[in-house]
Order: C-alpha cells, then sequence, then structure tokens
C-alpha cells in the first residue's frame, strides 16, 4: 500500500511511487493506447473530412489486393496516401514517381503506425504541364522497348475486302469514314464500337483492337484486312485514352495492318507511333484504306445489274407460266363446295335422328316406369327373401364333391402305377442298357454295343457279347431307385 501524502505535499502530485493509485479530486483515468488512438482518428477526420492537396507523387505500388499506395510530397513535407481498389480502378492515366498531382479525398490516422495519412478518393493531374510531362515520360519508355520502330511496320493490302473500324459508332467520324468509302471503293466494314473518351475508353480501344487480330479467318465474324483506329479532334485530356500503354501496345501486338486517325492533323498520340500508318484525319484514313477505282467499280455495277437480270428472269418466267396454269386450275371454292352441302345435309340428318332417338327412348321411359311401383318392388323382394330361407346349407353339399374328386385322383394313381416302365420287371423281364445307360430297343441297337448291361428286378448285371474281348470297365450310371410299393403314392388331400 502506498504512503500517505505527507505535509509539504498534501495533493500528492509529486510522489513518485511504484505503483500507481487514485488520488483524492482526480477525475482523469488513464487511457488505453487504442482509445487515444481512435479519439486522434475522430479527430482529424471531422476536421479534415474533405481536402485537395497538390504534391509530387513519389513510392508508388500496388498491392495484389488492388489497393493503391503513394506519397504526396512538396520540398518541405511528405504524407502517405492510400487509393482503395475500386477508386484506384478507375484512375485515367499510369501513376508514376515524379507526377504532379492533386488529391481529393480525407485525411485519416493508421493507429498500427502512429502516422496520419489521406485516403485518396480521386487523382488527377495537375495542369497540362503534367499531362505532356507524362506523355514524353511514356513515350520515351515504349520507344526504347522498339514499338515504334519503323522496321517493324507493315505496308497496307492495296485492295481490302473487310475494313475494321474502331471508333465510336454515334459519332461522326464513322459516317465521314463509310461515306468516303462509299465514294472511293465500296467495301465490306466491320465496326467494333468502343467509348473514345472518359472512363474505360482506353481498355475498350485495346480490347477491340485485340479482338479483330485474334479473329479467325472464315469464322462467322469475317477477318479484316486492315483495322482504323479513329477519333475526332479534341484536347489532350479528350485524346488521353490513345497515349495509354495498353493502348499503344495493342496496336504494336495487332497482327492485321492499322491505321491510326486519332484527332486532326495536328493532333498526335502514342498510337500515331505504334500504328502502320498515321492518318491526318479520319477521312484521310478511308482514303488510304481503298484505292480510287471508279471504272471497277461502274464495271462492277453493270455486272452486278446483268447478274440481277440473270437471276430475276428465271424468276418473272416461272411467275408467268405459273400464272397462266393457275388460271386453268378450278377455284378452291367450286371444290369445296359440293362437300360442304352435302356436310350441312349430315349434320341436319345427325340433329333429326338424334331428336328422334331421344324421343323414343324418353317414350320407352316412360313405359318402363308406369311398369314399376313400390308394391311390385316389395312383392319381388319378399319372394326372394322366402327363396332364400327354404335354402338349406348342408355338409353333405360340400363332402359330396370333396368325395368325388378324391375317387378320381385315387384312379389316376393306380393307372400310373400300372404304366411305370420298371412295372414289367416283377413279372421276370430285363431292361437293356448300353453303357452309358441308354435303353436298347432293338437287335441291331445289342448287336452294335461291346457291353450291356442288364437290369432285373433286385439288380444290374454285366454281359459281353459272344467272341468280343471284354471291354475296360466304364463308370456305371447310379441304379435308380428301387421302389417298395406298386407305384408312387400321393396323401389324400382330404384327410
Amino acid at each position: 500500500m502506498a504512503p500517505p501524502p505527507t505535509s509539504d505535499d498534501p495533493s500528492g502530485l509529486n510522489d513518485a511511487g511504484l505503483v500507481a493509485r487514485e488520488r483524492q479530486g482526480d477525475n482523469a483515468q488513464p487511457l488505453t493506447i487504442s482509445e487515444i488512438s481512435a479519439l486522434l482518428k475522430r479527430t482529424v477526420e471531422d476536421r479534415f473530412g474533405y481536402v485537395r492537396l497538390r504534391g509530387e507523387l513519389s513510392g508508388v505500388k500496388r498491392a495484389a489486393s488492388g489497393h493503391f499506395y503513394c506519397a504526396l510530397k512538396d520540398e518541405g513535407a511528405v504524407l502517405d496516401g492510400v487509393m482503395w481498389k475500386g477508386n484506384a480502378a478507375r484512375l485515367n492515366f499510369r501513376a508514376e514517381d515524379g507526377l504532379e498531382v492533386i488529391a481529393t479525398g480525407k485525411l485519416t490516422t493508421y493507429p498500427g503506425r502512429s502516422k496520419y495519412q489521406i485516403v485518396i478518393d480521386s487523382l488527377e493531374l495537375a495542369g497540362e504541364g503534367a499531362l505532356l510531362a507524362l506523355l514524353e515520360k511514356t513515350r520515351a519508355r515504349l520507344a526504347a522497348e522498339g514499338l515504334f520502330d519503323e522496321r517493324r511496320k507493315r505496308r497496307l493490302p492495296f485492295l481490302p475486302q473487310v475494313i475494321g473500324v474502331v471508333t465510336s459508332p454515334t459519332g461522326a467520324v464513322i459516317r465521314d469514314i463509310l461515306h468516303r468509302l462509299a465514294d472511293r471503293f465500296p467495301s465490306h466494314v466491320v465496326v467494333w464500337p468502343v467509348l473514345v473518351q472518359g472512363q474505360g475508353a482506353a481498355e475498350q480501344v485495346a480490347a477491340a483492337v485485340r479482338g479483330f487480330s485474334g479473329l479467325e479467318p472464315g469464322g462467322t465474324i469475317p477477318r479484316p484486312d486492315v483495322v482504323i483506329v479513329a477519333r475526332g479532334g479534341g484536347s489532350i485530356e479528350d485524346l488521353w485514352s490513345f497515349n495509354e500503354e495498353v493502348v499503344v501496345r495493342a496496336i504494336a501486338e495487332c497482327s492485321i495492318p492499322v491505321i491510326s486517325a486519332v484527332g486532326h492533323e495536328t493532333d498526335t498520340t502514342l498510337a500515331d507511333f505504334a500504328a502502320d500508318r498515321r492518318a491526318p484525319t479520319p477521312t484521310a484514313a478511308a482514303e488510304m484504306a481503298v484505292p480510287v477505282r471508279a471504272d471497277l467499280a461502274f464495271t462492277l455495277s453493270d455486272l452486278g445489274t446483268r447478274q440481277r437480270r440473270a437471276v430475276y428472269r428465271p424468276v418473272e418466267l416461272g411467275r408467268e407460266r405459273l400464272e397462266s396454269r393457275a388460271r386453268l386450275l378450278p377455284r378452291p371454292e367450286n371444290l369445296l363446295q359440293p362437300q360442304a352441302q352435302r356436310l350441312d345435309d349430315l349434320a341436319e340428318r345427325l340433329r333429326r335422328g338424334l331428336g328422334e332417338r331421344s324421343s323414343k327412348g324418353r317414350e320407352r321411359l316412360a313405359g318402363v316406369a308406369a311398369r314399376l311401383s313400390p308394391s311390385l318392388l316389395t312383392r319381388s323382394a319378399g319372394e326372394a327373401q322366402r327363396r332364400l330361407e327354404r335354402a338349406r346349407l348342408g355338409p353333405a353339399l360340400v363332402e359330396r364333391p370333396l368325395k368325388s374328386g378324391a375317387d378320381r385322383l385315387a384312379a389316376l394313381t393306380r393307372v400310373m402305377s400300372q404304366l411305370h416302365p420298371e412295372k414289367p420287371l416283377e413279372r421276370g423281364y430285363a431292361i437293356i442298357r448300353d453303357a452309358a445307360g441308354k435303353a436298347l430297343t432293338t437287335r441291331a441297337e445289342a448287336a452294335g454295343e461291346a457291353a450291356l448291361v442288364l437290369q432285373f428286378r433286385d439288380g444290374t448285371l454285366d454281359a459281353v457279347l459272344a467272341g468280343s474281348a471284354p471291354p475296360a470297365p466304364k463308370p456305371r450310371p447310379a441304379p435308380l431307385p428301387k421302389r417298395s410299393g406298386p407305384g408312387p403314392t400321393q396323401e389324400d388331400l382330404f384327410g
């Protein structure tokens, strides 16, 4: 127990005991580390629930979970930041160290490391200068990989049969391309609709280019001979999707020649460097894709007209022959009118027959009903009751059929015993069998056997024909069981 306060320090505030103890009038309870950390977290989040910070990215990394971690710094301070997976997936640019950005979010604390940080909701580049710096940095890195090398670029096909277009289906670009293709050389155009601006546009453009490249020749969707990646003009932010690394790599890896037609003539994107040909405008891309073949178009049109005439002429002749023969055929209603009249006649006869049959049945029912009366039914029931009472059931009615059946059964038993094949043995006869036990009925059968078996009433005897050597003994068949009585018997079923 701690010593009481001294006279020099009545409150005990300066008492440095070994064991903490409560002091008189002290209402400040000691807090745990978790409690003070929670108080600090609530205070910081309430005071700085929404902030916009400008700084330079440092230590950028993405965790396997998809979360984004970084640090924002300027010349005097550093602040850690974290962007959760959902918001990190919506970034419109690739965050790298050294970029100047504006982060929007809220300040909070991380009790596990006793530090504060910003939870970033959105991340934007700090001005067009930062955007251009990021563009130049990405261009230099991809150029070092050889993605912009002129030696890897391919020549465009002279006369593509199918042209794939990656663009927005609702903009003016696709209409300009289709109009120009129709003027110069009508071609089969396959449009892969994508977003060309905003969140997710880069991923859709890259997926469309890879989708065209992955089509198999002769499949359901025709494989293009050339692909046009097109978009109208705009600011550097509007065209930024075509500067994304995912789009540049997709164009560089495409197995089909690619024409980049992004923006106006003065606009340049990284997609232009990766493509096999760069067009100043989408309309110019259509002109690059197909040659001018006015004479060939005229010839094809003339051949198409002649082809249509050749196809339609037999159809017209067949239609004329069919119409002429159809006029010789009787009208369907004329064929059906006699049958329809006969059907009406039969229906009328059926109606009358059913009426007459029901009338006759009603009359018979009325006649039978007139003969039925309660007294007649009562009298019939009484007579049946009296006949039932006069009938007497006795044992003889059951015993007589049983005795008759027993007599028939005994007679059949006696006949069966007399017809048994071994019955004659008792009168001195014998059965001659071969070595296998088969009964022999003729002399010829017996003469062909080397040994015989003679069956008597009291057993069997082996015999050998005169003049033949005795054969080797063969296994005898099991003797038939000797019967003690005249034949099989059966117990009395009624005994």
